[in-house]
């Protein structure tokens, strides 16, 4: 504690030095200076220790044999004790896990021609015996040997994270950070690649691409010239994803050809990435189609849900007889409904049912059921979204995940996450259908496989059905 108080003494009293302790990423009043104590008490007994072991070979030549004992002996003491007690400390506060990242290396084209050339100069400087060429070809072996050690260098002392909007949809690009973190004290970081290809093959990864079950973060690689000594860097990088659902990546890889191309090394950065897509949201043909319909019928179910008195027209076929006023009706010889103002905002619930025929497992004609059910998905997500526009009263249900009416606001990202991760199921069941006809609080709005027939009666009267099939 005293060496600690002197040298904030110190830092107080000129500046110059506590400038010179920012320079290098050192606070005086949360720096731990264990390690600095350790490192000049092992420099200063080892130093003993060296005199020590020169007196004695002193002594030996002089003939002194019992006092060279006695100074080698001590020597041994000191440099033991430096080994066994002050060693281990500084090996513990000291960041020496650059020494064992494993480091992968490639030769790259420039570099199996150099080394071409480098074998042409091997055999001719055997076959001559020239000194100049052996020089040259000294000079060229140091190149492959600095090129290896520098480009370690570079990639070592290296952080990585990736910061990502809090909401993403599919197919819909979004703005991303990536940052890397040079820890390095002295030594800056140059031509540093991040992807986030960490293995496999790459027909498997094309394949993976193609299908659409690529569940990386980051796909397209991302390049940085020049990260300064204990400094960061960031670069704007734009993702799309192609599908809803869950993606993470642990790790990415790390590559550099620093300085002379010959090699290209990587290693991979551990940087848990794990998000929710929700499915795409931006309104499709079908969407433009059935809204107007889906409008048409909201107007209807809820016309009339008030009690007070709006106006009095004439009758419409669509129009409920208990509506009729019989008084204005004999008024004016002609049938009147009365029209009732209401009096809360829309309740629409929307839902989801993900079973599909049995005759549609993936044995049989399962791609195509799997099609239209992700088309369904996502034009319920589409509704979802348009209720949230409009700020209507939203619920939600499906077999496994129900939300209570709420404002779309509260409750939309929630309805997209379960959308996110919902799987088709191959069967039936009644049991999930039968009870939502009971209730009659909501205009349902459902999608589903089912049969026409299948249907609850009870249902149709409050409902506005969507089939897969129509999609």
């Amino acid at each position: 504690m005293k060496s600690e108080s002197r040298l904030l003494a110190l830092a107080a009293r000129f500046p110059v030095v506590e400038r010179w302790y920012r320079s290098v990423g050192i606070d005086p009043k949360t720096h731990d200076f264990s390690g600095a104590k350790n490192f000049l008490l092992s420099l200063l007994l080892l130093g003993v220790s060296l005199v020590l072991a020169l007196n004695g070979a002193a002594a030996f030549e002089r003939g002194h044999k019992q006092l060279m004992v006695v100074y080698h002996a001590l020597a041994l003491a000191l440099a033991f004790f430096v080994a066994v007690r002050l060693v281990p400390r500084l090996a513990a506060g000291t960041p020496l896990r650059w020494l064992f990242y494993q480091v992968d290396f490639k030769l790259t084209r420039e570099g199996l021609v150099y080394l071409a050339v480098t074998l042409v100069l091997v055999i001719a400087a055997l076959n001559t015996g020239n000194n100049l060429l052996f020089i040259v070809l000294a000079s060229l072996l140091a190149g492959i040997l600095v090129s290896g050690l520098v480009s370690r260098i570079v990639l070592t002392g290296i952080d990585l994270s990736l910061e990502l909007p809090e909401h993403i949809f599919a197919r819909q690009p979004v703005r991303a950070t990536l940052t890397l973190q040079n820890h390095k004290r002295t030594l800056p970081s140059f031509s540093l690649t991040v992807s986030g290809d960490t293995g496999g093959s790459r027909k498997r990864r094309k394949k993976a691409a193609a299908s659409g079950e690529e569940r990386r973060v980051l796909r397209q690689p991302v390049y940085f010239p020049y990260i300064p000594r204990h400094r960061s860097s960031a670069q704007a990088v734009e993702l799309t994803f192609p599908r809803r659902g869950r993606y993470a990546q642990d790790a990415f890889k790390v590559s550099s050809k620093f300085p002379f191309g010959f090699l290209l090394k990587t290693r991979q950065v551990k940087a848990a990435n794990e998000l929710v897509v929700y499915p795409p949201v931006a309104p499709t043909e079908e969407f433009y189609e059935i809204l107007p319909l889906l409008s048409g019928e909201l107007e209807s179910y809820y016309r009339g849900h008030g009690h007070d008195l709006y106006s009095i027209r004439d009758y419409q076929p669509t129009d409920s007889a208990r509506h009729v006023d019989w008084k204005a009706t004999a008024r004016a010889q002609n049938v009147k409904v009365r029209e009732f103002a209401r009096e809360d905002e829309r309740r629409v619930e929307l839902v989801f049912d993900p079973y599909l025929p049995p005759e549609a497992r993936p044995a049989g004609d399962g791609a195509k059921w799997e099609e239209q059910f992700e088309r369904a998905v996502a034009f319920c997500a589409c509704l979802a979204w348009h209720f949230y526009e409009i700020n209507a009263q939203l619920k939600f249900s499906s077999p496994k995940f129900t939300t209570p009416v709420a404002p779309a606001t509260d409750n939309i990202y929630h309805v997209l996450r379960e959308l996110a991760f919902v799987e088709p199921e191959w069967g039936d069941d009644d049991e999930f259908l039968a009870p939502l006809g009971q209730d009659t609080d909501t205009f349902k709005v459902l999608l589903t496989a089912r049969e026409r027939g299948s249907i609850p009666t009870t249902l149709w009267a409050n409902s506005y059905v969507v089939f897969f099939q129509s999609l």
